[in-house]
């Protein structure tokens, strides 16, 4: 069995589980719960950088980060199924690193508040986060993805957008949904669509100073 290391609000673990279970592999995958900020916790042997997630297969390879795993499960279906071929491949692998770049700046910006006391951190540097999600959001508002009405029109890109806009609903509060009604309306599409995004969704979590809660 094939053993994924995570953690629960981790937009990056999200997007595995979505296309784990969309893929059909959803039992041959058995969830661990992973503590990236716990030196004791093997995750560092298994991954070097002791980043989330990664993948453990049955021959004790470890495979990270989400979008080789995404990939690696897509092949194991079969192929061409989240990783379409020709030209749509390249719309779906540049909406995947768009939302993965939300997703990085997000995290890093709770990251910020949670280790960092108020003295210590820069309004430049935080301002250079949020303001790659507000671009990043402006385009989708302005040429969202494509409409998803099953799980057959998934793909890596849209998976990994929602598990972006997922992530900013749970950490900062959806204050993304005022300004981006289009966009609004194509996750409660999404949500429709694809029962496994509301049933890998974790509680809204906004950060606390200084929480010293697992990473992610």
């Amino acid at each position: 069995m094939l053993v994924l290391r995570s953690s629960l609000p981790s937009p990056f673990g999200r997007k595995v589980k979505i296309a784990a279970a969309v893929l059909g592999l959803k039992d041959r995958i058995r969830m661990e719960e992973a503590h990236t900020a716990d030196p004791s916790d093997n995750l560092r042997q298994q991954n070097p950088l002791g980043k989330i997630p990664a993948l453990i297969l049955e021959d004790g390879t470890v495979l990270y980060d989400s979008r080789v795993i995404s990939e690696y499960l897509d092949h194991l279906a079969g192929g061409n199924r989240i990783l379409p071929e020709g030209d749509a491949r390249f719309a779906a692998l540049r909406n995947q690193a768009l939302a993965d770049g939300m997703m990085d700046a997000g995290i890093l910006l709770v990251y910020e508040k949670r280790f960092k006391p108020l003295e210590y951190r820069f309004a430049d540097w935080q301002a250079y986060q949020t303001e790659k999600i507000t671009r990043a959001l402006a385009a989708l508002e302005q040429a969202p993805p494509a409409e998803v009405t099953s799980e057959a029109d998934l793909d890596v890109g849209t998976i990994a957008i929602a598990c972006a806009l997922g992530y900013l609903d749970m950490r900062f509060a959806g204050e993304w949904r005022k300004d981006h009604p289009g966009l609004v309306a194509w996750l409660d599409a999404f949500e429709a669509a694809v029962p496994v995004f509301a049933e890998t969704k974790t509680p809204a979590a906004p950060v606390p100073e200084n929480d010293p809660a697992p990473l992610r």
